[in-house]
């Protein structure tokens, strides 16, 4: 069968030099590719590649990241970095990239990479994706928070988020832009924003930036008051002091 590959890069030359490159083999299939992060995660959702050869820097979030969210999917593909910068090299290893090439891309080390990443199943790659997923994420906070809808991938970016805000087995993402449903728990979020977001509640995390002020109603119940958000938000009444001399609110 032949190796399913999405290339992603924003400059369409590098794209079409890659093309090039694979075209003149014969057990390898281009089946997609993608200019920047967003709609590199859509295609690979949605296509499923068995490799992905991935550039670093980009407009928006940069390939790192891509190459860490997509290590988190039930069957991640094989991740070949492609830049024209040499001191990303560490960091892609640390990301489980199988090989970083440099660029203009050798013919000889894409065919050594692609061999390299051939022997890779899948099973392989979400088992060493699952042992260094909790340590990664100790060490590294991601800039955006990745919300797949059917085919799409849509990137919000952390410092867009006014709340989170939990119920059941989902969590609401309130952001400038709206809100979006994703499946982590408030644990998680605030073990990895806890500097840049504070409990109000058990199932309320909010951005420390936003805060302005504690109102209370006439039942004693107190709400938080926040920058560009309307809405109320309950604090319990063990968190509110707590707020209070925390941020002088």
């Amino acid at each position: 069968m032949s190796l399913r590959i999405v290339i992603v890069d924003d400059e369409e030359p590098a794209r079409a030099r890659l093309r090039s490159l694979l075209t003149e083999r014969a057990d390898v299939e281009v089946v997609g590719e993608a200019a920047d992060a967003e709609q590199a995660l859509t295609v690979t959702d949605r296509l499923a590649p068995d490799i992905v050869l991935l550039d670093i820097r980009m407009p928006g979030m940069d390939g790192l990241e891509v190459a860490r969210l997509l290590a988190d999917s039930p069957e991640p593909p094989a991740v070949i970095f492609t830049t024209a910068f040499d001191e990303y090299a560490l960091d892609a290893f640390d990301a489980k990239a199988v090989a970083y090439l440099l660029k203009p891309i050798r013919r000889e080390k894409l065919e050594v990479a692609l061999a390299q990443a051939s022997r890779l199943t899948r099973p392989q790659l979400a088992q060493a994706a699952a042992t260094a997923r909790l340590a990664e994420r100790q060490v590294e906070r991601r800039s955006h928070i990745a919300v797949r809808q059917r085919e799409t991938t849509h990137l919000i970016p952390v410092e867009a988020i006014i709340y989170f805000q939990a119920d059941r087995k989902y969590t609401t993402v309130r952001h400038q832009g709206g809100e979006h449903l994703i499946e982590e728990s408030l644990r998680s979020l605030e073990d990895e924003f806890g500097t840049a977001f504070v409990r109000i509640h058990r199932n309320s995390l909010v951005c420390v930036a936003r805060l302005q002020g504690i109102d209370r109603d006439a039942d004693g119940q107190c709400f938080v008051r926040l920058r560009d958000c309307s809405e109320r938000l309950a604090v319990s009444r063990r968190m509110a002091g707590d707020l209070r001399d925390r941020f002088r609110l």
